[in-house]
């Protein structure tokens, strides 16, 4: 079983893109990320089976588990560092709607971004 601590970051290791970009923002005892392909009972942890591989999750020791931007959004918050101050700006109310757009909009296209490959394409 997946502990939840520290907090988790779940992407699609199956995409170059999402794995470097989670690599980015891993911090070790402060933000643990892990392919949601490695994690055997995804429903235990607030994840929908069918969608997990569509958008990266958040997953806090507490609280309520974050999808796509609001996911990236907490993980940078989380990890502290200049990383928190764009986390922030990410996540405030007037501007998550542009963080949606721009979030869907790579998910989208990540299979043409650096580390993409044609495995990353979402259906």
């Amino acid at each position: 079983m997946l502990t939840t601590s520290p907090e988790i970051l779940v992407y699609d290791a199956d995409c170059g893109f999402c794995k470097r970009s989670a690599s980015a923002i891993a911090h070790p005892g402060i933000v643990e990320t892990k392919p949601w392909q490695s994690i055997r009972d995804l429903s235990a942890l607030g994840l929908p089976t069918e969608t997990s591989c569509s958008a990266a999750y958040w997953i806090p020791p507490q609280g309520q588990v974050r999808r796509a931007e609001a996911a990236i959004s907490a993980a940078l918050v989380a990890r502290g560092g200049l990383s928190r101050i764009l986390g922030a700006v990410i996540g405030v109310k007037p501007l998550q709607p542009l963080a949606a757009s721009i979030y869907r909009l790579i998910a989208r296209h990540r299979h043409s971004l650096p580390g993409g490959t044609n495995a990353c394409r979402l259906p």
